[in-house]
Protein backbone atom coordinates (compact mmCIF):
# COMPACT_ATOMS: atom_id res chain seq x y z
CA UNK A 1 0.00 0.00 0.00
CA UNK A 2 1.25 3.21 -1.51
CA UNK A 3 1.70 5.84 1.60
CA UNK A 4 -1.01 8.02 -0.14
CA UNK A 5 -3.67 5.98 0.49
CA UNK A 6 -2.16 4.60 3.46
CA UNK A 7 -3.04 8.55 4.79
CA UNK A 8 -6.48 8.28 3.08
CA UNK A 9 -7.25 5.36 5.14
CA UNK A 10 -6.19 7.11 8.43
CA UNK A 11 -8.74 9.85 7.42
CA UNK A 12 -11.40 7.52 6.61
CA UNK A 13 -10.99 5.83 9.68
CA UNK A 14 -11.35 8.43 12.07
CA UNK A 15 -14.09 10.16 9.93
CA UNK A 16 -15.79 7.04 10.21
CA UNK A 17 -15.45 6.91 13.92
CA UNK A 18 -16.44 10.09 14.15
CA UNK A 19 -19.68 9.67 12.48
CA UNK A 20 -20.74 6.54 14.33
CA UNK A 21 -20.40 9.03 17.61
CA UNK A 22 -22.22 11.52 16.43
CA UNK A 23 -24.67 10.77 13.88
CA UNK A 24 -25.44 7.38 13.16
CA UNK A 25 -28.52 6.48 14.75
CA UNK A 26 -28.65 2.93 13.92
CA UNK A 27 -29.17 0.58 16.53
CA UNK A 28 -26.87 -2.42 15.41
CA UNK A 29 -24.17 0.46 15.26
CA UNK A 30 -23.43 1.01 19.01
CA UNK A 31 -21.19 2.88 20.49
CA UNK A 32 -18.65 -0.92 21.22
CA UNK A 33 -17.98 -0.77 17.73
CA UNK A 34 -14.76 0.92 17.05
CA UNK A 35 -13.54 1.08 13.59
CA UNK A 36 -9.80 -0.65 13.52
CA UNK A 37 -8.56 -0.18 10.33
CA UNK A 38 -9.13 1.21 6.50
CA UNK A 39 -7.18 -0.33 3.44
CA UNK A 40 -7.30 2.00 0.82
CA UNK A 41 -6.89 0.33 -2.87
CA UNK A 42 -3.73 1.91 -5.19
CA UNK A 43 -6.40 3.66 -7.27
CA UNK A 44 -8.07 4.64 -4.10
CA UNK A 45 -11.82 3.68 -5.54
CA UNK A 46 -12.58 0.68 -2.70
CA UNK A 47 -12.03 1.17 0.78
CA UNK A 48 -12.03 -2.05 3.31
CA UNK A 49 -13.28 -0.79 5.95
CA UNK A 50 -12.36 -3.56 9.25
CA UNK A 51 -15.07 -3.16 12.50
CA UNK A 52 -13.97 -4.73 15.54
CA UNK A 53 -16.89 -4.45 18.91
CA UNK A 54 -16.15 -6.31 22.72
CA UNK A 55 -18.47 -7.61 23.98
CA UNK A 56 -20.77 -10.54 22.67
CA UNK A 57 -24.53 -8.67 22.79
CA UNK A 58 -23.76 -7.57 19.11
CA UNK A 59 -24.81 -10.00 16.83
CA UNK A 60 -21.62 -9.59 14.39
CA UNK A 61 -23.78 -10.37 11.35
CA UNK A 62 -26.35 -7.53 12.25
CA UNK A 63 -23.81 -5.22 12.67
CA UNK A 64 -22.90 -5.86 9.48
CA UNK A 65 -25.66 -5.24 7.95
CA UNK A 66 -26.13 -2.13 9.75
CA UNK A 67 -22.53 -0.87 7.86
CA UNK A 68 -24.03 -2.26 4.69
CA UNK A 69 -27.37 0.19 4.90
CA UNK A 70 -25.54 2.89 6.69
CA UNK A 71 -22.59 2.67 3.89
CA UNK A 72 -24.87 5.46 0.86
CA UNK A 73 -25.04 8.06 4.35
CA UNK A 74 -21.47 7.10 5.90
CA UNK A 75 -20.04 7.70 1.77
CA UNK A 76 -22.13 10.97 1.12
CA UNK A 77 -20.67 11.95 4.75
CA UNK A 78 -16.99 11.10 3.89
CA UNK A 79 -17.62 13.39 0.74
CA UNK A 80 -18.77 16.04 2.45
CA UNK A 81 -15.91 16.43 5.21
CA UNK A 82 -12.96 15.16 3.14
CA UNK A 83 -11.69 17.31 0.08
CA UNK A 84 -10.94 14.14 -2.15
CA UNK A 85 -11.33 13.78 -5.74
CA UNK A 86 -12.93 10.48 -5.56
CA UNK A 87 -15.04 8.84 -2.30
CA UNK A 88 -14.03 5.22 -2.40
CA UNK A 89 -17.01 2.46 -2.07
CA UNK A 90 -17.09 1.26 1.33
CA UNK A 91 -16.86 -2.24 2.32
CA UNK A 92 -17.42 -3.34 5.62
CA UNK A 93 -15.24 -6.45 7.53
CA UNK A 94 -15.42 -7.78 10.89
CA UNK A 95 -12.13 -7.86 12.56
CA UNK A 96 -11.82 -10.34 15.37
CA UNK A 97 -8.42 -9.42 16.38
CA UNK A 98 -9.28 -7.86 19.84
CA UNK A 99 -11.03 -10.72 20.42
CA UNK A 100 -8.40 -12.70 19.84
CA UNK A 101 -5.99 -10.64 21.50
CA UNK A 102 -8.44 -10.90 25.01
CA UNK A 103 -8.48 -14.40 24.66
CA UNK A 104 -4.53 -14.89 24.27
CA UNK A 105 -4.00 -12.33 27.55
CA UNK A 106 -6.70 -14.42 29.43
CA UNK A 107 -4.83 -17.91 28.59
CA UNK A 108 -1.46 -16.12 29.37
CA UNK A 109 -2.98 -15.33 32.97
CA UNK A 110 -4.19 -18.78 33.42
CA UNK A 111 -0.94 -20.25 32.64
CA UNK A 112 1.50 -17.86 34.91
CA UNK A 113 -1.13 -18.40 37.79
CA UNK A 114 -0.66 -22.35 37.47
CA UNK A 115 3.13 -22.13 37.86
Amino acid sequence: MSRHSEQIGRLIQREISELLEREVNDPRLSRLISVTEVAVSPDLKYAKVFVSTLGSEINKQDMLAGFNKASGFLRKELAAHLNLRHTPELSFHYDDSIERGAKLLRLMTELTATE
